[in-house]
């Protein structure tokens, strides 16, 4: 019964380990057998169900078998930049990196976080570290965080030349066209924001910002109707967002 538990921990851990637990991170494979994995693909698995105190309870059981574990140092970063504990949240990402400088996904992952604080000259030298690497079987994911980081800067054209390598890459990653979505739309390109939503869509579900994008985009193109249908569904499925307050007033 151990043994078939084991296993099946095990699956989950590589499908879990291969996705993002937000838009554009990840985590390194792992090989299972030792108490630290099973740990560690139990504390990934309910940080991905969102049972976060049960996803950081084995996370840290997992740094208790073995404290210079970077795949557990990263995972209990990225818990705790999603419960905005940042000053732990670094203090495991620089702990993941000093163990395992080269692996990609911790570049990654502390690439965007660092881009976040506004720690753009670091984080880009993480980001095109990871995009670089030729081992690097989803540079997509870290081209999409660079352009977010250039964006951050200020810098749009460069932003928008990485996303479109991204998406030459992978014409499919959501993160990505979301992005072009925006963009389009700052650019006045209603028409190719429009392209990018219905794209997006086909590859992940609606947010209360696509939703607004949607919104004033079929506004602009003088599609009253699927403006309509994009507010009615903003109202009801994200009604407490600050997207849906500010169209609430809005016939």
């Amino acid at each position: 019964m151990l043994r078939k538990y084991s296993y099946m921990m095990t699956r989950c851990a590589f499908v879990l380990l291969a996705i993002s637990l937000s838009a554009c991170s990840w985590f390194s494979s792992s090989s299972a057998g030792k108490p630290t994995d099973t740990y560690l693909q139990l504390g990934i698995r309910y940080m991905d169900l969102n049972k976060l105190e049960l996803a950081k309870e084995n996370l840290l059981k997992a740094l208790e078998k073995e404290s210079d574990n970077a795949r557990a140092h990263s995972a209990l970063a990225v818990l705790y930049e999603k419960i905005n504990h940042f000053d732990q949240a670094k203090q495991h990402y620089d702990a993941a990196l000093s163990i395992s400088p080269d692996d990609i996904g911790i570049q990654n992952n502390y690439g965007k976080f660092l881009c976040d604080r506004r720690q753009f000259d670091r984080g880009l030298v993480l980001l095109t570290q990871a995009t670089s690497n030729l081992l690097n079987d989803r540079p997509w994911m870290a081209l999409t965080n660079a352009a977010r980081c250039h964006l951050g800067m200020g810098q749009r054209p460069q932003a928008v030349t990485l996303l479109k390598q991204a998406l030459d890459m992978n014409g499919q990653y959501s993160a990505a066209l979301f992005e072009m979505q925006k963009i389009s739309y700052q650019l006045g390109d209603y028409k190719a924001a429009e392209d990018y939503l219905q794209r997006y869509l086909g590859e992940a579900n609606h947010t209360a910002e696509t939703l607004w994008l949607g919104i004033q985009t079929e506004q602009a193109l003088g599609n009253m109707s699927l403006a309509n249908e994009y507010r009615n569904l903003l109202l009801d499925k994200f009604p407490l967002s600050n997207e849906a307050k500010q169209v609430s007033g809005i016939r």
